[in-house]
């Protein structure tokens, strides 16, 4: 695995990791990786310093680089579990479904639980829906046997 420093031409820095170069142009000549800041395809590596290794040719020991001593985290407030961070690519994958899900569906908002039940039985013509439902209504469209997913929904990243 090679791991990159990525840059887009807004000049967001972001981490990739490729099984070789040709992967990463392969990739990036087909549009398939995207800045987690501002989903831009516009992606080249950016200037990375070499990895060294901590030994030299001969057998003698490098000293290992100097370390920052850990910070302290502030405890979270109680009965509030901090998330892990989101990585960069699950961010900019994300948040490209999302920019498809609204550029090729109908936002029915609220009325989702209704558009869907209209959409199942045949009363309007079947189409792409997205919208927001409550859980005891999306647990009711699962007991009719109405399929649906539920997609995790960054915010945009323009925002």
């Amino acid at each position: 695995m090679i791991h990159y420093q990525l840059q887009c031409d807004h000049g967001h820095g972001f981490d990739g990791w490729f099984s070789d170069s040709a992967s990463f142009e392969r990739q990036a000549e087909r549009g398939l990786i995207a800045c987690p800041s501002c989903n831009s395809l516009a992606i080249t590596r950016a200037l990375m310093a070499p990895a060294l290794g901590r030994k030299a040719r001969h057998g003698v020991d490098r000293p290992a680089p100097p370390s920052t001593p850990a910070q302290p985290a502030e405890p979270p407030s109680q009965g509030v579990i901090p998330a892990p961070a989101m990585p960069d690519q699950l961010r900019a994958l994300l948040q490209r479904m999302r920019a498809e899900v609204e550029k090729t569906c109908d936002d029915v908002g609220g009325n989702f639980a209704e558009e869907a039940r209209r959409i199942h039985y045949g009363e309007v013509e079947a189409r792409g829906i997205y919208g927001e439902t409550t859980p005891s209504e999306a647990e009711a469209l699962t007991e009719e046997g109405i399929d649906f997913g539920v997609l995790p929904w960054l915010p945009r990243s323009d925002s």
